[in-house]
């Protein structure tokens, strides 16, 4: 048993200090006791105030046994008083199932009262009194800590809800900080990767030849420069997407319409073809979609060869295909890289539901990508990729031929039933 705080050692001599002022002021019965005998049903009381919080099942068991000794003597006033909050404490501070025992014996302890009186005098308004007497000493304090116990217990019970809301809510806030931070990484990977590679292959281009004439240097310059100035108007917009708020961002955003100006900026031969009947498309597939064919031109400048890549966009009812077909040259490139474009393209194939494969296909690499454009295509993370296995793949037309670097040989095809 722990040592009662200064507080309760405090309430036990008040306590005390209360129950002798009643006991000089005559509150008792008087059945030839005498005074001083009183004091000791109180002392052992005012101990169970003292224990109340630190060992309640004493308290209750010490207050118990003082009013036996007190009703024996008398009863008195102040160790009746008393007795109630020992009783009270018990069931308050107790083990929980005390509460329900308590709340039996009390009330049958008060009927009992009054039947034994009743059967003693033999008029019914004697031990009425009594029995309400009774009540009022033993029932109402249980009932009293019954019911603060409950409003406790659930005012732990809201509080933990409360918190495990707020830890949810942080969670939350959590995922949409990584969420936002790996959407950003990937977009800046995309612009930045893209035209800083097309800037260092170009460069390396002509330091790499000495025989190139003034012609052929100022157009790589040109490249360089165009690539320059839309790197740094990309990122421009991204600034200010993430300065401002509430901006329409139709207005700005890149299109899968403008893959031809896409293709004039990557210095090597493009052969596109598109199916279907060219429609607008929602936002998030038409920046997919583009950012998806900007990272696979990356790719091609340091991992292709001089014969370029073969692009083909194919729209139909529900989902537009993408297909980039490209030969690996024999010598790598010398551009660093982390493996992140492919990671940024499959990420925003399957946020759209869409479906992603790249790898070796013939002698080259092949990079394929569905992105469902229907009312109904799902739009979630974890929705499952859509395929049309049913459907026969077309496949890309044939080797590029002819096509100048920086330039697209289109090909339309009749729209798709």
């Amino acid at each position: 048993m722990t040592t009662p705080s200064r507080q309760e050692v405090a309430a036990a001599v008040a306590a005390f200090a209360a129950g002798l002022l009643l006991l000089g002021g005559g509150a008792y019965v008087h059945r030839g006791a005498a005074v001083g005998l009183f004091v000791l049903p109180l002392v052992v009381t005012c101990c169970g105030v003292a224990l109340r919080k630190r060992a309640p099942v004493v308290a209750l068991v010490l207050g118990a046994v003082a009013l036996v000794g007190d009703v024996l003597l008398g009863p008195s006033l102040g160790t009746v008083l008393i007795v109630t909050d020992n009783i009270y404490a018990g069931v308050l501070y107790g083990p929980r199932p005390l509460g329900r025992i308590m709340l039996w014996i009390t009330s049958i302890g008060a009927i009992g009262v009054g039947a034994l009186l009743g059967l003693m005098v033999g008029d019914w308004r004697v031990p009425a009194a009594m029995a309400v007497q009774a009540a009022l000493v033993g029932v109402v304090p249980v009932t009293t800590a019954i019911a603060v116990r409950q409003h406790r217990d659930q005012a732990v019970a809201e509080r933990a809800r409360a918190e495990q809301v707020a830890r949810l809510a942080e969670l939350d806030r959590r995922a949409a900080v990584s969420a936002e931070r790996t959407r950003m990484a990937r977009e800046l990977h995309d612009m930045v990767a893209n035209h800083f590679s097309a800037i260092a292959i170009q460069s390396s281009a002509m330091l790499a030849r000495a025989d190139l004439d003034p012609a052929a240097t100022r157009k790589i310059v040109e490249s360089i420069r165009e690539n320059s100035v839309q790197g740094m108007a990309e990122m421009r917009t991204m600034i200010g997407f993430l300065r401002e708020d509430g901006e329409e961002i139709e207005a700005r955003r890149h299109r899968l319409s403008d893959v031809e100006t896409l293709i004039a900026r990557t210095g090597f031969p493009v052969e596109l073809s598109v199916g279907g009947t060219s429609r607008d498309l929602p936002a998030a597939v038409d920046l997919a979609g583009y950012r998806i064919l900007q990272e696979s031109f990356t790719n091609v400048l340091k991992h292709g060869t001089d014969r370029g890549a073969r692009v083909q966009v194919r729209y139909r009812p529900d989902m537009v295909e993408l297909t980039v077909l490209n030969d690996v040259g024999a010598r790598p490139s010398g551009l660093p890289g982390a493996g992140a474009g492919l990671v940024g393209m499959r990420e925003r194939a399957t946020l759209l539901g869409g479906s992603f494969e790249a790898g070796p296909y013939g002698s080259g690499w092949r990079v394929r990508v569905e992105l469902p454009t229907g009312a109904a295509a799902p739009a979630g993370l974890f929705w499952p990729a859509r395929r049309r296995a049913a459907e026969p793949r077309e496949e890309v037309p044939g080797e590029p031929g002819g096509v100048a670097p920086g330039t697209a040989r289109v090909e339309r095809e009749k729209e798709l039933s």
